[in-house]
């Protein structure tokens, strides 16, 4: 005889605790963004909103600095438009050059194996950054394919120069990508200047929006390449269309080449595209450039100062080259009275609410990672971190003149009137 089944447990309302997001990110989302989310939904033909995909466009190609025809979103984390990047641009037994130099070269380099490239690695120290020369001499050695090289890393803080790089990929056909998910919005960055022709983002740092969607650029170069590789799938294959004759590109959902007929004016449906997150990459890209990107910029370097100011006016050392630092997150050294640090982040996140991060592989237990980023990035949000980290180390043993942080840190701020 059959048992009845019984009720089920339904489990209570998602109610998550308020946060003051102060790690590497994610980080808290610009108000506007959140409300955008909600927004109704539209079909994916629908011509209002194939006209918002539209603008989508046209507003990420001033945020990336670009002309470039085909600028526009994959739908998932910013790890989706890597892949979709070095998946769509590598094809098996190509050179990479990964240069790396933190955890993120690693992903890289981890990808691009993957997609089935032939993956070449330099390494440098983690807190350091590579020179022009040192990249230079490396990709006219080995004469890549690829260059796949991260803009910030926010494992260890650092900001890689990329000037004077696309120089030497064009005398050896090379494709110059990068992963800037970390950077953009807070740190100089302009594509068409550097010279690159693919470059993959997130919302989830500067751009101060929620993880799930990617916003990529393409230069000419890079489409012709991807072009060359159009396989449509059966059941959408228009009647008459002719497959190119490269190789086919192993993903389907994170092909390119079918992607793109989806933005362009042909609408050749490949997936449904992520209405909401649409909805909040549009409202991420008009917030940003309603403050102006150097305006923004500015805002970072002046907050990440203070910031900087104030720990080491604690005793507290900074991690990593000074000169090659990004302006939104900042590595500190772990008092070795705190031990590995776990102990004050749980104080820093339980008892004020306030996340910051710690790092990966030869960091880990080693540096903090303070992110004042986006919508994060403002002096209040400075004022309370330091105030509770003082508290906080004080109550794990560290001493540090009373105030001094607090003080460091108005003193920037007053000296910059603001």
């Amino acid at each position: 005889m059959r048992q009845p089944i019984e009720n089920k447990v339904i489990t209570p309302a998602l109610d998550p605790t308020p946060r003051l997001l102060m790690g590497p990110g994610p980080i808290d989302v610009y108000p506007r963004v959140s409300r955008a989310m909600a927004m109704p939904m539209l079909g994916q033909f629908d011509p209002e909103f194939t006209g918002f995909m539209n603008e989508t466009m046209e507003l990420y190609r001033q945020v990336f600095r670009t002309r470039n025809q085909w600028t526009f979103l994959i739908d998932g984390t910013a790890r989706a438009g890597i892949e979709a990047c070095l998946g769509s641009l590598i094809a098996h037994g190509d050179k990479v050059l990964v240069p790396m130099f933190g955890r993120f070269g690693h992903l890289l380099a981890e990808i691009a194996f993957r997609a089935g490239g032939h993956v070449i690695s330099i390494e440098a120290e983690w807190g350091t950054v590579f020179t022009t020369d040192q990249i230079a001499e490396a990709v006219r050695h080995h004469r890549p394919r690829v260059l796949a090289l991260v803009h910030g890393d926010t494992s260890t803080t650092m900001m890689q120069p990329f000037e004077g790089l696309a120089e030497v990929c064009r005398e050896t056909d090379t494709l110059f990508y990068s992963d800037a998910t970390a950077s953009i919005a807070g740190n100089p960055f302009d594509t068409d200047t550097l010279g690159l022709d693919a470059v993959s983002t997130g919302l989830q740092k500067c751009m101060s929006g929620p993880p799930g969607t990617s916003p990529i650029t393409l230069s000419d170069r890079a489409a012709a390449v991807i072009d060359n590789r159009r396989h449509i799938e059966g059941g959408i294959k228009p009647e008459g269309a002719v497959d190119a004759t490269g190789p086919r590109i192993t993903s389907n959902y994170l092909d390119l080449a079918m992607i793109m007929d989806y933005w362009s004016p042909k609408r050749l449906n490949h997936h449904t595209e992520a209405t909401s997150m649409l909805y909040a990459a549009h409202e991420c890209a008009r917030v940003v450039l309603e403050e102006g990107l150097d305006t923004g910029q500015a805002r970072h370097r002046l907050t990440s100062r203070a910031l900087r100011g104030g720990l080491e006016a604690m005793g507290l050392k900074l991690f990593g080259d000074a000169e090659n630092r990004m302006a939104n997150v900042t590595g500190v050294v772990i008092p070795d009275v705190c031990g590995d640090g776990e102990a004050l982040r749980a104080a820093m996140l339980n008892d004020f609410g306030i996340e910051i991060g710690t790092s990966f592989g030869p960091l880990a237990g080693k540096i903090w990672r303070i992110g004042t980023m986006g919508y994060v990035c403002r002096k209040a949000n400075v004022l309370r971190c330091l105030a509770s980290l003082d508290a906080s180390l004080r109550r794990s043993g560290y001493e540090a003149p009373a105030n001094a942080g607090i003080d460091a840190a108005y003193d920037v701020y007053d000296e910059a009137g603001a």
